[in-house]
């Protein structure tokens, strides 16, 4: 839930230091107005993923606000970022930024690198990918089968991002509609993708402009700043385990029945169930509020299933 930081207030002069102390008078002798309490500033620290100096971005409410301030801070454009992770500079689909960022967690960002294109021959129905999407429009491969069709193609690799798929282009699109693009490919004939790698570079810890290390900051909040297409960010409480763990298992199961990988999906399935105290219930809930997806009935019973073990 939003909780209202409380943070000692830090002040720029003596003068304003000294209207929080203890009533200023004026010349008359009469007491002078309080001033409002400033409000509390939410830095976080940022690289590019490739190797960078450490920059600092805040005043962002949406994934397309922060990819725009980062891209500000090293001088790039926004199109340039295919998407971040969280306190790691790896391609580590596990530390994906989604739509909540950890008040302590240090974001790297993940830039175009090589172009390639891919030739494909579907011998299976399934070609063996999980997609998901940055939010701001980029589609990218999230995990990779073992033994699949795609997994035998070892240029296809996990964190490239899907440019177009037999010459149309997917720019804009959800993760859902490539993946139901990707699907509906004909079994027995050869499709090409067009794919951007992100840039690479060696291994490396953080760095911070000051020379000390910035690893001690990593990953240490017990809250989060929750970003939203509309209306301004709010900092929430780290969920509890059960929620966590649940919210994992639905995410699992939108890979097993959609082919997708939606962490911020998956939380927003499991909020419309929570308190409901049926399938029916649930059923119609989802058709409110993500009736687009079209689920089928054995995906419902199943999260249904999920949520109930965590109530």
């Amino acid at each position: 839930m939003p909780l209202r930081l409380r943070r000692k207030k830090k002040f720029n002069t003596k003068e304003t230091s000294r209207l929080v102390e203890g009533e200023q008078t004026n010349a008359a002798g009469g007491s002078l107005p309080r001033l409002p309490a400033p409000t509390c500033r939410l830095v976080f620290h940022t690289q590019l993923a490739h190797g960078s100096a450490t920059g600092r971005v805040e005043n962002f409410s949406s994934i397309q606000e922060l990819y725009a301030k980062i891209a500000s801070v090293f001088e790039i454009s926004p199109s340039e970022i295919l998407y971040c992770t969280l306190n790691t500079p790896k391609v580590d689909m596990g530390k994906l930024l989604g739509a909540q960022i950890g008040l302590e967690d240090f974001i790297f960002a993940h830039v175009k690198g090589i172009k390639k294109e891919v030739n494909v021959y579907k011998s299976e129905d399934s070609l063996g990918l999980t997609i998901t999407d940055n939010g701001a429009g980029y589609a990218f491969i999230k995990r990779i089968k073992d033994g699949s069709i795609v997994d035998s193609v070892k240029t296809i690799c996990v964190g490239d991002h899907i440019e177009a798929i037999n010459g149309e282009t997917i720019l804009g699109w959800r993760h859902f509609d490539v993946a139901k693009k990707l699907k509906e490919l004909k079994k027995e004939e050869l499709f090409t993708l067009k794919l951007i790698e992100p840039k690479k570079a060696f291994d490396m810890e953080p760095r911070s402009k000051a020379g000390k290390s910035s690893t001690g900051r990593i990953g240490t909040g017990r809250e989060t700043l929750r970003l939203r297409s509309k209306g301004p960010a709010t900092v929430e409480e780290v969920p509890s385990e059960t929620k966590t763990k649940a919210i994992g298992k639905v995410d699992d199961l939108l890979e097993l029945y959609m082919g997708i990988r939606d962490i911020d999906l998956a939380t927003t399935m499991f909020e419309a169930g929570k308190d409901k105290g049926n399938p029916d219930e649930f059923a119609v809930a989802l058709d409110e509020t993500l009736g687009d997806f079209a689920f089928p009935d054995e995906f419902v019973f199943d999260v249904w299933g999920v949520i109930g073990d965590a109530k």
